[in-house]
């Protein structure tokens, strides 16, 4: 089993057989494997390969930022992996190039029971991806920063976070109280850290079908929100060109009170800083909202690249992930919650902060509304550009608000 850098293969995946046996080794391009115990994800592997001896997997393992751009670039040249990890942001505009194939009709061949599955994404009633684990994001706290601010408890509404994101960056040096990654480059942090405000107040960024809803008071009052953050200079330094990982590393090294993060992270941020004080807690909500929150959540999806010469192996080594023990055993390492709707993590294993988040999830409701829209990386582009030209003070919340209300509407026509 091999982990090497995320590379796009010249024929759509390796595509190899042994000479002998006809054994079929399948490329599986994920960013999954760093963000699990080392090593875990490689046992997996060699179980699936234990069950079907024909087949061999060759991992091709990076991190998030690298891997999208790397399938990407394979989605639009027709050279994907055989097997590929996938964002829920991402699928509509693959399976538009046609670079992923049909799983609905892949269940059919197989005789796979679909009736299992928490999830399916869709297009036109066809699904191209299946959500293997499904990751909350709440507010990451540095206990230990807010009680040295004098914070005694994780703020819950939007006033109650701006104080604490003061006081935390009064305390100096290279200190601040929030890290906001606007990198256009890969702008989902448009998705998980600028709308996440609006859906953790039961706002919406659509109308009732669907359309570009920009310009409502709940979106133009999250805006207002993220600049009085960034005029009070709590937000650490290099937003603008800062990717998600640039944030997870801050908070990892003591550099920022608090982040709005993936569960996925928490083995990373363990790992690297042993002594850390953190807990995960609800995001801050609007001071006057008393309903449910919506919990931002991202997929680990998986789909099959339409130029592999082996889809029907490719799909057994979906059909072993979205098993019941597979499943639970994988949800249970990443600190997720399984895709397949049987499965149960193993608390008992698991971190007790993946407890903690599993009962905001339940309090709250699971919203990204980016998922399955067509373009929506462009759309997350287009406004973050808008956004920064109003954090650099460049712009009105309102003209920014209206220039990208426009740029969605014919995105979403």
């Amino acid at each position: 089993m091999a982990a090497t850098a995320v590379a796009c293969g010249s024929d759509g995946g390796s595509n190899e057989e042994s000479s002998s046996g006809g054994t079929v080794t399948l490329e599986f391009a994920q960013w999954w494997a760093p963000e699990l115990p080392e090593g875990s994800f490689d046992k997996l592997m060699t179980e699936f390969t234990a069950q079907n001896p024909n087949i061999k997997v060759k991992l091709l393992s990076g991190p998030y930022a690298s891997t999208k751009q790397q399938l990407v670039a394979g989605a639009a040249s027709k050279t994907l992996p055989d097997v590929v990890g996938l964002d829920g942001a991402w699928v509509s505009d693959f399976a538009k190039q046609g670079a992923i194939a049909d799983l609905t009709e892949l269940m059919a061949d197989a005789k796979y029971d679909s009736g299992q599955l928490a999830s399916q994404i869709k297009i036109k009633d066809k699904t191209y991806m299946v959500p293997v684990v499904n990751f909350v994001y709440p507010l990451f706290v540095n206990n230990d920063l807010l009680k040295k601010a004098g914070v005694t408890t994780p703020p819950t509404t939007r006033t109650q976070f701006l104080e604490a994101a003061k006081k935390v960056s009064a305390l100096g040096g290279n200190v601040k109280g929030w890290a906001l990654p606007l990198d256009t480059a890969v702008p989902n942090g448009v998705q998980n850290d600028v709308m996440s405000w609006l859906w953790a107040s039961g706002g919406s960024m659509l109308t009732e079908d669907g359309k570009a809803n920009l310009t409502s008071d709940q979106v133009k009052g999250t805006v207002e929100f993220v600049k009085s953050l960034n005029d009070a200079n709590v937000i650490a330094p290099g937003s603008l060109t800062m990717k998600e990982q640039d944030k997870v590393e801050k908070f990892t090294t003591g550099q920022v009170g608090m982040v709005i993060d993936s569960l996925a992270h928490i083995t990373l941020i363990k790992k690297n800083n042993p002594k850390l004080n953190f807990t995960v807690t609800p995001i801050p909500a609007e001071d006057s909202y008393t309903g449910k929150r919506g919990i931002p959540y991202a997929s680990w999806g998986i789909g099959v690249s339409n130029s592999s010469k082996h889809k029907a192996e490719a799909f057994k080594l979906v059909e072993f992930l979205m098993s019941k023990q597979t499943n639970a055993q994988l949800s249970t390492l990443a600190n997720g919650f399984p895709g397949n709707k049987t499965a149960t993590p193993d608390f008992t294993k698991s971190d007790p902060l993946f407890k903690t988040a599993f009962g905001i999830y339940q309090a709250g409701y699971p919203a990204n509304e980016f998922v399955g829209l067509p373009k929506s990386e462009d759309l997350m582009r287009s406004f973050d550009e808008q956004l920064q030209l109003t954090l650099t003070g460049k712009q009105s919340v309102d003209d920014t608000l209206k220039k990208a209300q426009e740029s969605w509407s014919s995105d979403l026509s």
